[in-house]
């Protein structure tokens, strides 16, 4: 379950030109990594991008796969409540047909996966 459900806004304080942004490069990354928010860059007065430091990128990469992982399962499961599922056997076989694996190389993958997980 999500622990929070606060939306991150940019922070209006820090938009910059392009042009600002490369005169004063050095104080403005520090100022990223120290303050961990996004900054935006304007080119002509608009808009164009947003830099953030690595490790708040990859949180927020992080946070995004699993609010994916959990729309995924949603809809997985609203699809089995409705008879849309089908066997796990059918969907193999299709898959070694398709494909041209044999099921006992898709049950050893299976396999593999499971002990990985255990």
């Amino acid at each position: 379950m999500l622990q929070s459900k606060r939306c991150v806004m940019i922070d209006l304080t820090e938009i910059r030109s392009l042009t600002e942004f490369v005169r004063h490069s050095k104080e403005c990354v520090g100022k990223i990594k120290r303050k961990r928010t996004p900054m935006v860059l304007t080119v002509n007065g608009k808009a164009e991008l947003v830099i953030q430091d690595a490790e708040s990128y990859q949180a927020m990469l992080e946070k995004l796969d699993y609010v994916e992982t959990l729309e995924a399962i949603r809809q997985g499961l609203e699809e089995a409540e409705r008879g849309e599922s089908r066997p796990a056997s059918v969907v193999f076989a299709e898959l070694s047909a398709k494909h041209g694996i044999s099921l006992e190389e898709l049950d050893y993958a299976r396999k593999s996966i499971d002990a990985d997980i255990e």
